[in-house]
């Protein structure tokens, strides 16, 4: 599974390769030589040069930066496995005895700002969000927090659930009644989740997600063996359960999709679409699904999308999925 979802950056590329494209003059008629056509795969060689020069420049540079921040991410793999501890949270040596008893902490003021919540995605860390944590905190998000679930999880609603444990205890320790929440791929799915079916929607003020499969992908058919991977699916009970009626719903929502995601299949299931909530999405050209969470420009989108003000009207969707209400060229 690990070797199938490694070679992912790299199929706009090969897919670009695989349709039936005219081949260079000369070549076509190659097939033509008595017993030529015959030979397996043959046509499709000699035909390979006029499809190699039929590749954009654009997807070129998508699919070499895929496979750069795949390796940077590898490297930085490692980094992110231990869940992120906040400073209060001290381990106490073991035999060590219990303290006196003490009164509670004052309740700290609300941040000016609502801390931000970074979801990664499926076999993933928070290691994913190091330059848009970054990118935040330079722009005044002081209360930033990752939250880790582990690769073994295999039910999106339980994810959800440790989503909705982690929030609460942010909101009490930080005195902020809501909080906003980024969430790549898979982390998008389970915090709209949260948000739709758990009753999240009073916690989150804002949603973002980069790549998520709202109808479900049909990519690598292979990795279904994985119960999580399952529920990604179009049709599976997952999805069922989030097209149902969500009336009243307090969270405004953010969908980013890329044009060159190939991990999303179709390419607009990364928009969402409910008449019930409160959706802005945008389109984003000229990158891959790894660089959605990484991209300088992708970066600056989050946080005019976390820095507007009050939600939308609810029911105020795009007219269809593949529309979005604003878009986003990456050069």
């Amino acid at each position: 599974m690990k070797v199938t979802t490694a070679a992912l950056p790299l199929l706009p590329l090969f897919q670009r390769l695989l349709p039936g494209l005219p081949g260079l003059p000369g070549l076509q008629r190659l097939p033509s030589v008595p017993g030529l056509s015959a030979v397996p795969g043959l046509p499709e060689l000699a035909s390979l040069p006029g499809r190699l020069t039929g590749l954009s420049l654009t997807l070129l540079k998508a699919s070499a930066l895929e496979a750069a921040i795949l390796a940077g991410h590898l490297l930085l793999y490692p980094s992110g496995i231990i869940q992120e501890r906040h400073p209060a949270q001290t381990l106490r040596p073991q035999g060590a005895q219990d303290p006196l008893p003490s009164p509670p902490p004052p309740r700290l003021p609300a941040p000016a700002s609502p801390p931000v919540v970074l979801l990664h995605g499926f076999i993933d860390n928070r290691s994913v969000f190091l330059l848009l944590r970054r990118s935040l905190a330079q722009h005044g998000r002081h209360e930033i927090e990752s939250l880790n679930y582990s690769p073994l999880t295999c039910d999106i609603r339980t994810a959800a659930e440790l989503l909705g444990r982690h929030i609460e205890e942010i909101c009490e320790r930080t005195g902020s009644e809501r909080v906003d929440v980024v969430g790549h791929s898979l982390g998008g799915l389970i915090a709209r989740y949260y948000v739709q079916r758990l009753g999240g929607d009073l916690r989150v003020r804002t949603l973002v997600t980069l790549g998520t499969p709202h109808t479900g992908t049909k990519v690598v058919p292979l990795a279904n063996a994985h119960p999580i991977v399952r529920q990604m699916r179009p049709g599976s009970a997952v999805i069922e359960e989030l097209t149902r009626p969500a009336p009243g719903c307090r969270t405004r929502f953010v969908s980013f999709w890329s044009d060159l995601d190939r991990v999303m299949d179709p390419l607009e299931t990364a928009c969402l679409d409910h008449p019930d909530l409160s959706v802005q999405n945008v389109r984003v050209s000229g990158i891959g699904h790894l660089a959605l969470p990484v991209h300088p420009a992708v970066a600056t989108g989050i946080r005019q999308a976390l820095d507007t003000a009050g939600p939308e009207t609810a029911g105020q969707t795009d007219a269809e999925p593949g529309k979005r209400s604003d878009g986003l060229t990456v050069a």
